[in-house]
């Protein structure tokens, strides 16, 4: 592997905390690379020779929170570990994935809109997550019914519930009764 170099290191982390300011400040579709470039202080070409576009940078401010809610996924303590029933391990998913939504929206719209949102490794593993627990509940197709069961995750459906007035716990309750239904 190499070695970042340092002024490459203090671009990354200007271009990243810039970026955070301009997703937390307004609606993260309306980011823009050259004002990502204007508020870091660094020119377009070092921007874009790290980041090919703007949901690469959401992307990049996401990951390392999906990397924590994934390592508790794997090797954290049940529920949302492993070691408990499917349905309540797909609660207590729902659950966590409600409160990274909540604390993170503004990245994930970012970051995963569109058929983007399939294509990034979170959504891969969410989804891989999700099948072992529909399989493991023996739930009649549970490959055509794990993208189903992470459709209420979609950054814009969680945007507009919130915008509508429901809360993360409303929404977290509602998910879990729809985890109990589906996944017995």
């Amino acid at each position: 592997m190499t070695k970042e170099r340092a002024d490459a290191a203090r671009n990354r982390e200007k271009v990243l905390a810039a970026a955070a300011e301009l997703f937390a400040a307004k609606d993260p579709r309306a980011v823009t690379m050259d004002s990502i470039a204007r508020a870091a202080g660094v020119g377009r070409g070092t921007l874009y020779r790290r980041y090919p576009d703007v949901a690469s940078i959401a992307t990049a401010l996401l990951d390392e929170h999906e990397k924590a809610l994934q390592h508790e996924l794997l090797q954290g303590p049940p529920p949302l570990g492993p070691g408990a029933p499917p349905h309540e391990r797909l609660a207590a998913f729902y659950t966590a994935m409600t409160g990274l939504l909540d604390q993170h929206v503004h990245l994930a719209l970012g970051a995963e809109t569109g058929a983007r949102r399939y294509a990034t490794g979170a959504y891969g593993f969410w989804r891989a997550h999700v099948l072992a627990l529909a399989r493991e509940a023996d739930v009649a197709d549970p490959d055509a019914l794990a993208d189903t069961l992470l459709a209420p995750l979609a950054p814009d459906v969680f945007a507009y519930q919130r915008e509508r007035g429901v809360s993360p716990a409303r929404l977290a309750a509602a998910l879990t009764e729809l985890a109990r239904v589906l996944v017995r």
